[in-house]
């Protein structure tokens, strides 16, 4: 079995148990528990058609592992394990890149955030993580996903992909896709602001959704992971980020889901998110927080019925309507925000 080589290249024995881990939309995971010494780690198969460079992530990871050291950062920090050869990437008979991380025991996780106090608890180490690795003068940290918050490209992509898209395809998400035609000049002003530079360029994780925090047995957070994504952007991204999956009481899969979005937990999150970063951040970014989760979630629909109408040939889908049904929730989410905002 091809794990098997590759965690002998890692760790040196083949005597482990492998349990994969299946709630990723990206990479093949697999929880390794070394039948030896019991010890445990994450063991990767990184999708290079979505992360091109794989090596820049480990970069970006030792680079911001090394900041947290400095700083005393309060959280565990996720080590990335070298192979026998002393590197962090080993690649398989195919030519796949894989990489191992170390794990955190007696850590549980969330796919939807199980109360308002844990969503602020989880948004303040957000809030702790960020202002920490902000410094004035930023790290060379190397985009691992260029154009990734390109929403400009992103409503472009969507576009061209619905004029060409299959009849059936089309008919089936005749609704969606009216309800995203309507809102397409919503990313306008966000847009703007990013091209007029009047956003400041910060390093985010931008993965920030809530299964990317573990936490103990008592819901404190006690580690941030997933660093694949760090890049440098504009720090609004991981505030809508959060919003778009702390504040969703349902199952993003759950198409048929209705008044999804909770408006308790929003008021969490932004007290947790601004718990540390208030006095870092500009006016221009405090202002435009409401709007930010609103674009936010409204890109992350437009990119599931992009997917969808393309064929499904970029998230992971376990169904033909799969990213369809992720499209219906993200707008239900949206409408929920929007009517709690008061925008119509």
């Amino acid at each position: 079995m091809e794990v098997n080589n590759i965690i002998l290249r890692f760790i040196g024995t083949e005597n482990c148990m492998i349990s994969p881990i299946n709630n990723g939309l990206i990479n093949t995971t697999y929880l390794i528990e070394n039948n030896e010494n019991q010890e445990k780690f994450i063991l990767q198969k990184i999708n290079t058609q979505v992360f091109k460079n794989p090596e820049r992530i480990i970069h970006n990871h030792l680079t911001i592992n090394k900041m947290l050291q400095e700083n005393n950062y309060p959280l565990h920090i996720t080590e990335p394990v070298s192979s026998s050869f002393k590197e962090f990437l080993v690649k398989d008979i195919e030519g796949q890149q894989w990489r191992m991380t170390g794990y955190i025991d007696n850590s549980i996780t969330f796919l939807t955030v199980p109360s308002a106090e844990t969503a602020f608890k989880a948004a303040q180490a957000v809030s702790s993580f960020l202002s920490i690795i902000n410094t004035e003068t930023l790290p060379a940290i190397e985009d691992p996903l260029p154009g990734f918050i390109n929403f400009e490209k992103r409503i472009t992509d969507y576009k061209n992909t619905l004029e060409h898209a299959a009849p059936d395809l089309k008919d089936k998400a005749h609704s969606e896709i009216l309800q995203m035609n309507q809102l397409l000049d919503l990313p306008d002003r966000w847009i703007s602001m990013v091209r007029n530079n009047q956003l400041p360029k910060r390093i985010i994780h931008a993965d920030t959704k809530i299964s990317n925090i573990l936490f103990d047995q008592d819901h404190h957070p006690i580690a941030i992971i997933d660093l694949d994504t760090l890049m440098i952007s504009t720090i609004l991204y991981d505030f809508g980020n959060m919003i778009q999956s702390y504040t969703n009481i349902t199952n993003e899969d759950d198409g048929k889901a209705v008044n999804n979005f909770n408006s308790e937990i929003f008021k969490a999150v932004k007290e947790g998110f601004l718990y540390h970063l208030k006095d870092q951040l500009t006016a221009e970014e405090l202002e435009n927080l409401d709007y930010a989760a609103q674009v936010v979630i409204y890109i992350q629909a437009v990119r599931f019925l992009t997917d969808y109408l393309d064929g499904s040939i970029y998230y992971s889908t376990a169904y033909p309507e799969h990213n369809l049904d992720r499209t219906k929730n993200q707008l239900e989410l949206l409408k929920g925000l929007r009517r709690y905002l008061g925008v119509h």
